[in-house]
């Protein structure tokens, strides 16, 4: 089993390692068209990467809750010890999140904080799933209750909106994150106050999580499927294949999205997950070609960490060194790279030295075999 986990560590650390790319370009005005979010509807290789996390979240909760919550002597005291455990990482991830919002503190007035993130998705998504999970309990139930959360929202959007429903400003997340949080809590950079990482669209995050534990339930831990790696991957692949293709087909009636996260963009994302796991199932863990690996499982370690730590240093960068009247981070690309690479080349350049940098810290742990777990 410790071997097949490594295309999962694997996998974790890809997401992390392009997360990181993709946020932290030389700068925004010359990035390249893959690298770049979709405007609205439509995904984009770069929209791939924060729902593959989420995935992957999600198949590493089956590895964990699957063996707490199949235990004979799995009582009511363990299910509420359990869920205190979830809660509380939860919180943690969530706090981190904030605080890295407003680093350096100094800068902004907690007034004009955004209260929401990346990395409070991820606790959400993460808190809202492992609950489900261990209070619901087998898995054709878990598989239900993901399907209802995935139509409801469908609903909830379609029925909650303006005439149109899935538009920048007739979304019902438009409408409602503001309200709740406050405008001045809310992210802006769409020209409104609309938060891509909102409450509203955190619901079907949840049941994106589900899909990752239920894709490492019946492909990984299987009773059939653990004794033979060919099998399990075969499981992963054919559920990725028909999630893809479910994805797809409601595209047609709830248009794929990321700053929604509709639900045909969460089975889009997770079917793409799982074909991408399975191949790395064969690649890693039966053809044991492993070497390539070694740059992803630095990543795949202490993933929330690395993540962390990449947004707290571009915050030091840009709000506490200065250069020239300007920020470290704006000075070093127009210095360094822009004239050593041009403009795209340099800013993409910017971004890989960036993520090597970072990925540095995160073999300094790697190496002593030190897990953060946020």
């Amino acid at each position: 089993m410790k071997d097949r986990l490594l295309s999962i560590d694997v996998l974790r650390g890809m997401t992390i390692f392009f997360m990181i790319i993709v946020n932290t370009p030389g700068t925004w005005d010359y990035v390249y068209a893959p690298l770049r979010h979709a405007k609205w509807h439509g995904c984009t290789p770069t929209d791939l990467v924060f729902p593959f996390f989420l995935f992957i979240v999600g198949v590493s909760m089956a590895m964990s809750l699957h063996k707490i919550t199949s235990q004979t002597n799995f009582d009511a005291a363990s299910r509420s010890a359990l869920i205190g455990k979830i809660l509380k990482r939860t919180c943690l991830i969530f706090l981190v999140g904030l605080l890295l919002n407003w680093f350096p503190f100094y800068h902004k007035h907690i007034s004009d904080l955004r209260i929401l993130g990346v990395l409070q998705r991820i606790a959400l998504a993460y808190g809202g799933a492992g609950i489900l999970v261990v209070l619901i309990l087998g898995r054709l139930k878990i598989v239900f209750a993901a399907i209802v959360i995935l139509l409801g929202y469908w609903v909830l959007l379609a029925m909650g909106g303006g005439t149109d429903p899935f538009s920048l400003e007739g979304n019902l997340a438009t409408w409602f994150d503001p309200k709740v949080l406050g405008e001045s809590h809310v992210y802006k950079g769409f020209g409104i106050p609309f938060d891509p990482e909102g409450l509203v669209s955190t619901i079907p995050g949840v049941a994106h999580v589900m899909i990752g534990y239920l894709i490492g339930v019946y492909g990984i831990l299987d009773k059939k499927n653990a004794c033979s790696p060919i099998r399990g991957l075969t499981y992963v692949l054919l559920g990725g294949i028909a999630l893809t293709a479910v994805g797809l087909i409601w595209d047609n009636a709830f248009p794929i999205n990321k700053p929604l996260w509709t639900s045909s963009y969460v089975l889009y994302t997770c079917g793409l997950a799982s074909i991408l796991l399975a191949a790395l199932m064969y690649i890693i863990d039966v053809q044991k070609f492993t070497k390539w690996t070694y740059v992803f499982r630095v990543f795949g370690l202490n993933p929330l960490v690395s993540y962390a730590l990449s947004g707290l240093f571009v915050k030091l960068m840009i709000t506490v060194f200065k250069s020239d009247g300007g920020n470290a981070y704006a000075a070093l690309y127009k210095t360094v790279f822009q004239p050593l690479l041009g403009n795209y080349a340099g800013s993409f350049g910017f971004a890989i030295s960036y993520t090597l940098f970072i990925w540095f810290f995160a073999w300094l742990l790697y190496r002593k075999g030190t897990v953060i777990k946020l």
